[in-house]
């Protein structure tokens, strides 16, 4: 079984580069989102403790079987750790072998913001040049760099309750071409943007912004309402808009919609993709998608990951199963003796 290390990815991105690996990305999301009717889908498995959840996210198609595992701790960072982890498996579906064993901290936070883009291409305007984002933590710097591969972004507003991490953002960004511009608060961040991406890790209702503060034909990708109990939005805002989600039996005890009802959803993901339903349809209209990752998400990041891999030469080949000589002798893989042979009388 092939093993991606935190190392292999980091070197994968490093031969393929940031921009290209979005790009490739969105690809692979568009397409499996094309194919939904042939996926076995389901809501995610969540375990929940005071200080966090802990989740099992499963996709298959008739080829593969994936899943990954991942937290989300949102007090981690005071401790110094991150406050989403994950590791991801890829299987055969013909033999049930895993493929592939992957980190997907990395990944979750890229294949995050790649979903958040595939959305805005349906969703926002084309000609969308500024962009704003509240919440400058770990996702923020992917969400810039995923949007400004379909969009010619020239305006980065951005706002964060922690100086500290408005600062990173900024230095991580310096080195492109977007005009930074920090704020002091949500509604200056905000104010006539193209896009706002919503992306904030207090786990609580709240209400970041109001309906009158939005500029008529925004889109907004909300991300950060991502577990029961947890909204960034008003229920003003969202029946004002139209809202797309990824998987509505998970995103109405989830995400921003937990408010609302299932006839507030215009429609989900696939169906803008497959053009069963309109996104945009006019330079007024405000438009959310209420994003709470989907396992199908995961399911073509790690295809992506280990075609790429595999034409790399990149991970490990790690021993993780017995191999047999007799698949009906298990038991000899622990034999002192080879498989086949026994004591000598």
């Amino acid at each position: 079984m092939k093993v991606m290390s935190v190392h292999d990815i980091q070197k994968l991105i490093k031969i393929i580069g940031l921009e290209a690996f979005l790009v490739r990305l969105i690809t692979f999301l568009e397409n499996d989102f094309s194919h939904w009717d042939t996926f076995r889908k389901s809501v995610r498995h969540a375990t929940y403790f005071a200080q966090g959840a802990i989740e099992l996210m499963p996709c298959a198609n008739d080829q593969f079987y994936t899943f990954k595992y991942v937290n989300r701790h949102p007090a981690n960072t005071a401790q110094g750790k991150l406050s989403i982890v994950g590791i991801g498996q890829l299987s055969d579906t013909a033999t049930g072998y895993p493929l592939l064993l992957s980190e997907m901290t990395l990944l979750t936070a890229l294949r995050t913001a790649a979903t958040g883009a595939l959305a805005a291409k349906y969703l926002a305007r084309e000609n969308s040049q500024s962009l704003a984002i509240i919440g400058t933590g770990a996702q923020s710097e992917f969400q810039v760099m995923a949007f400004s591969s379909l969009f010619r972004l020239r305006q980065i507003r951005y706002f964060d309750v922690d100086a500290a991490a408005m600062a990173k953002f900024s230095r991580n960004l310096a080195p492109y071409a977007f005009e930074l511009i920090p704020c002091a608060n949500i509604r200056d961040a905000i104010r006539n943007s193209d896009i706002i991406i919503t992306a904030t890790a207090s786990n609580r209702r709240q209400t970041l912004f109001e309906l009158q503060d939005v500029t008529l034909g925004t889109h907004i990708y909300a991300m950060g309402g991502d577990c029961p109990g947890k909204t960034e939005l008003s229920r003003a805002l969202l029946q004002a808009a139209k809202i797309v989600v990824e998987f509505i039996p998970q995103t109405l005890k989830e995400g921003e919609v937990q408010q609302c009802d299932a006839s507030d959803i215009y429609a989900e993901l696939w169906e803008l993709v497959t053009k069963r339903k309109r996104g945009r349809e006019n330079a007024t209209e405000i438009t959310v998608f209420d994003s709470v990752g989907f396992a199908l998400e995961d399911f073509a990041t790690l295809r992506l990951v280990y075609e790429l891999a595999l034409e790399h030469q990149l991970g490990s080949e790690i021993a993780l199963l017995p191999e047999v000589r007799d698949p009906k002798d298990l038991f000899g893989v622990l034999s002192p003796f080879p498989q086949g042979r026994g004591t000598d009388c």
